[in-house]
């Protein structure tokens, strides 16, 4: 039933689909010719997603996969980190999150080693990325989908502030450059969810950041905009302060190159 209602919500698209009952028909049809994207779910017989998720890679490694699950296991999210899966999905989900889930697949270029795997298990997952825009936002969507035990806003929110301080390690830190790195550790405590980033950065302090609202706190909370301007930089700094407003602790190194933005969960 999920099969037919999933290939129904993509029906509606302008896009050639094929379909596969299982893992084993989908390795078939791998072999056979070449497809742009894969969408699979992680439980079928014969063979698995994550399975098939490996063997596709291997057959054609420029091809997007997204990977989507009932069972939303932390041993799931970590095996398509592992296997250089684009995305991740937590059923249910909406048409709406499921066609931008695999248009932004389509549209964004990804390298294999974007995204390295330095350690991972249940509750320690340590990654290291390209300074790419674009691998924030695929890596927010990652996390949203792993973190359980909050409500769809808190997700949102804790998702948000996330993707708004790896912007900022990415666009400051590493200056946009693909060829340096950003360090991301995330860490489930049984009452907290922790994220550290490191970027490669000399840092900054928060008397001289005036291009960012965080510094304008106050009636004339929009100063930045202007300096932005002046600066040539694009239009937004509201990174920090959104953050601070959306997580319960945002922790800075003496540097500033360093962060810890951590979410208490209830018990």
């Amino acid at each position: 039933m999920v099969h037919d209602l999933v290939r129904a919500m993509l029906d509606q698209e302008s896009w050639t689909i094929d379909n596969a009952s299982n893992g084993v028909d989908a390795l078939e049809k791998l072999r056979s010719r070449p497809y742009d994207m894969v969408l699979t779910d992680i439980m079928m017989p014969d063979l698995d997603g994550l399975g098939l998720l490996k063997l596709a890679r291997e057959i054609r490694p420029e091809m997007k996969v997204v990977v989507m699950t009932a069972l939303n296991a932390l041993d799931h999210a970590i095996g398509t980190i592992r296997g250089q899966a684009y995305s991740y999905l937590e059923k249910p989900f909406s048409r709406a999150a499921l066609i931008d889930t695999l248009s932004n697949a389509l549209h964004t270029p990804v390298e294999a080693d974007d995204v390295r795997v330095l350690s991972a298990r249940a509750g320690w997952i340590s990654l290291q990325l390209r300074c790419k825009l674009q691998t924030a936002d695929r890596l927010a969507h990652f996390f949203r989908e792993m973190v359980t035990g909050l409500g769809e806003q808190e997700r949102d929110e804790v998702s948000t502030a996330f993707r708004e301080l790896l912007m900022n390690a990415i666009e400051h830190g590493g200056r946009s450059d693909p060829n340096e790195w950003v360090k991301l550790t995330y860490i489930r405590t049984a009452r907290s969810i922790i994220y550290y980033i490191q970027d490669p950065g000399e840092g900054f302090s928060f008397d001289s950041i005036p291009h960012a609202a965080v510094s304008n706190e106050s009636a004339t909370s929009f100063e930045h905009v202007k300096v932005r301007d002046q600066m040539g930089i694009r239009p937004g700094g509201f990174g920090i302060l959104l953050t601070t407003r959306l997580a319960d602790e945002v922790l800075y190194n003496a540097t500033g190159n360093e962060v810890m933005l951590i979410k208490y969960l209830s018990p």
